[in-house]
């Protein structure tokens, strides 16, 4: 008989892995989210961002994986060759949209008259995000159409009843038809990009002419998000200059719109949303606005998605965060785990750090909406602090997902993980709604031609004035101010010293003293390094990790 030989160990057991992050409750885990909802005025939403929160932990995660794996596919022509210029998803996507909307992510300032309805929804729209973007692209333009449509009176009248709507109808109807709608933007054209004053696209009234009239729109638009919205606000040219016009995808008469679709962008990220470009052949569309006002009527729906673009950045941000702290408290190295070693708690309490000051500055802002419509000063604010915390808070998105990526090792380079998905999505927000430049650009001409915004934001600076620190950073910012003739060359450093100062009044008021010195030290003081997990010795790197994610 031969020697029978026993193996008793066994290459597939799987040791030294974190357990599968599932079941994560985004709102009983973020403190700061918590706090930041009652104190910018929206404690009464409680409940309801609490519930969202327990929905998003379970179904929605299955879907934002299938939604981004099988993304939008264009059907131009049905099988007899009729032209039908339709976007075809994959369900997932209409399941998060549908949840969006059952839970007011594209209308809750519009459907209350409670203080803190922009706050209460920045929260929701912050916790979604987290789950899935790309879908939040048309929750932000349905959103942000509104305070634009409110130029027209009687357009805002008939399309803002099915927009607040909490009924999702992605079937492809007539708005007559429809109980709830999705609306859509289109502005930059290929030869001009952000500078739309270099559109070509002209607009021609069907019978009179001037606001609220009837056109005929015939160019192109090289970027159109969500292309199979009911309705897009979109830039043309009259004889009287740049104009905004309302296109609906179906004519009065039960007619599709000659909205072509001519392809679908294929992105680095946010690939479950299909952006577009198309062509206008004679589309009918009613003028919004004054003739020949066109830039600074679509504005207000620029500058509520910038505010989103906010929201999804710090959303992004705040996911990366939660899972390189998750891994590190499970993946051990050298004989303990990641998250008891001095250096990674460096960087965990860094990326730590740029979350917090990334929410507080966007729950912040959003009260601003909030109180814009009866508080001047706050409008002032919510004028200059939108384009501020657009530029640094999506600057900083990227470089901080690369982090905590880098903190999973190869575990979070592979699609499996989400990190790889958060990878593709950071550099989005800092691209839309108006790249770096031209949001810098856009904060000279605040502060030059409305000048009530500088005081309005050095006022809420200075709300935190007696720590040193901040102190002089106001100081050398107000000298820098006074100089606005010659500033456009080094303007994105005025910027980034105007975010970052902001988000340190902020978290030396509302967050814990750990946080607050941590931060200001090592953003105002320049005696740290550039990269994360350079912390000056002595910070309560524990106590600054277990804040953001308790154990």
């Amino acid at each position: 008989m031969k020697n029978v030989i026993v193996l008793t160990h066994r290459t597939h057991d799987v040791l030294n892995q974190p357990p599968p992050f599932e079941g994560h409750d985004l709102w009983t885990t973020d403190p700061i989210l918590a706090e930041a909802l009652v104190r910018e005025g929206a404690g009464w939403a409680r409940d309801s961002v609490a519930e969202l929160a327990r929905i998003l932990a379970g179904e929605p995660i299955r879907w934002a994986v299938q939604a981004n794996t099988y993304p939008p596919v264009l059907r131009s022509y049905d099988r007899y060759g009729h032209r039908i210029d339709e976007v075809e998803y994959h369900p997932a996507y209409h399941h998060l949209m549908e949840l969006a909307i059952a839970h007011e992510l594209h209308a809750l300032p519009w459907r209350t008259q409670k203080a803190g309805a922009h706050v209460a929804r920045a929260a929701k729209f912050y916790l979604q995000s987290q789950v899935e973007a790309g879908h939040g692209c048309p929750i932000s333009m349905t959103y942000s159409i509104v305070p634009a449509l409110r130029h027209q009176p009687e357009l805002a009248a008939e399309w803002e009843p099915r927009i607040v709507s909490l009924e999702y109808d992605p079937r492809s109807l007539p708005p007559s038809q429809k109980r709830g709608v999705i609306c859509g933007m289109a502005m930059t054209e290929k030869q001009g990009g952000s500078d739309v004053r270099a559109n070509t696209t002209r607009a021609e009234p069907v019978d009179s002419a001037g606001p609220g009239a009837a056109y005929w729109i015939t160019g192109h638009k090289w970027f159109c998000s969500a292309p199979m919205s009911d309705a897009f606000l979109l830039l043309a040219y009259t004889d009287k200059g740049l104009s905004c016009f309302l296109v609906p995808r179906w004519r009065p008469d039960g007619a599709r719109n000659t909205i072509l679709i001519q392809r679908l962008k294929d992105k680095l990220g946010n690939r479950s949303n299909a952006s577009s470009e198309i062509e206008l052949d004679r589309a009918w569309g009613r003028m919004v606005g004054q003739e020949g006002r066109g830039v600074s009527t679509i504005i207000e729906m620029v500058n509520h998605t910038r505010l989103d673009c906010v929201i999804g950045s710090a959303a992004v941000m705040r996911q990366a965060l939660v899972q390189a702290i998750h891994h590190c408290r499970h993946r051990a190295a050298f004989g303990k785990r990641l998250s008891e070693q001095p250096l990674m708690q460096n960087v965990l309490a860094d990326l730590c750090l740029e979350s917090e000051a990334a929410t507080v500055a966007m729950m912040r802002l959003a009260r601003a909406y909030d109180e814009a419509d009866r508080d001047q000063q706050q409008r002032a604010f919510a004028r200059l602090a939108t384009a501020v915390v657009k530029y640094w808070v999506c600057k900083r998105a990227p470089v901080m997902v690369v982090e905590a990526l880098e903190c999973l090792g190869g575990a979070g380079y592979v699609e499996e993980s989400i990190m790889p998905r958060l990878y593709r999505e950071a550099p989005l927000n800092g691209i839309w709604e108006g790249s770096g430049n031209v949001i810098c650009l856009d904060v000279l001409r605040a502060m030059r031609k409305e000048p009530e915004t500088v005081p309005a934001f050095l006022g809420e600076v200075s709300r935190a004035q007696g720590e040193p620190i901040l102190d002089r950073g106001l100081r050398a910012l107000q000298q820098e101010l006074a100089q606005l003739d010659d500033l456009e060359f080094g303007v994105r450093r005025l910027v980034e010293r105007m975010a970052v100062l902001l988000q340190a009044s902020l978290l030396l008021r509302h967050s814990s003293p750990e946080v607050a010195q941590a931060f200001c030290r090592s953003r105002l003081e320049g005696d740290c390094g550039r990269a994360f997990g350079t912390l000056p010795q002595g910070t309560n790197v524990q106590r600054i990790i277990d804040r953001n994610l308790p154990t």
